[in-house]
């Protein structure tokens, strides 16, 4: 699939501003930034999900957690009301971030809103690509993010967490999970569900 010389200009855009985040993670013996590490990863999911992905859920696919640091969890409430108000406002905020970077960019209002829309998650089960997006945010997080899970909540919470995020998934998201390397306390909890 060729891309447009827009979608180089607003993955660079993406790149950069992610690049800032303070947060850094090793990855395959490499230290990332977070966020940059977490765009890529939910790009190559969904690549695995849909190789010819169109422009506009690759952008999704690098824009959904854009600049997350700016918005922390510590800001709410720490209740499953301040939980849930927080991941609104920051679907919201990844959403214009997105657009404005690629307005910048050059794209057009039909592309922005298909973008936005991607990041609100409207349609989760309806649209195709919003479920590809959704697939490949769960991925990325059993991949990147689990054993800190692990490590901080009792196993009867993460468990229920892992099934929360699998119900979340369609088939084809599910089945790559075993293509993850989980850590031995994370193989255990995968064989309960």
């Amino acid at each position: 699939m060729k891309l447009s010389t827009k979608y180089a200009a607003v993955i660079e855009l993406i790149d950069q501003a992610n690049a800032a985040d303070p947060t850094t993670i090793e990855y395959q013996g490499e230290s990332y930034p977070k966020e940059v590490l977490y765009a890529q990863r939910h790009l190559a999911w969904v690549l695995c999900l849909q190789p010819d992905a169109a422009e506009c859920l690759r952008i999704a696919a690098k824009t959904q957690h854009i600049c997350r640091w700016e918005s922390p969890r510590s800001n709410y409430p720490m209740n499953r009301l301040g939980y849930l108000k927080w991941r609104e406002d920051l679907k919201r905020f990844h959403a214009e971030r997105a657009g404005e970077l690629m307005a910048t960019a050059g794209y057009e209002a039909e592309s922005i809103e298909r973008v936005q829309s991607l990041n609100l998650k409207k349609g989760i089960k309806t649209d195709t690509d919003c479920q590809t997006l959704e697939d490949a945010l769960c991925l990325s997080f059993l991949e990147l993010g689990f054993d800190d899970l692990i490590t901080k909540y009792a196993e009867a919470k993460v468990l229920g967490i892992l099934q929360k995020t699998a119900v979340k998934m369609s088939a084809a998201g599910r089945a790559l999970i075993g293509s993850i390397e989980f850590s031995e306390p994370g193989q255990q909890i995968l064989a309960q569900i």
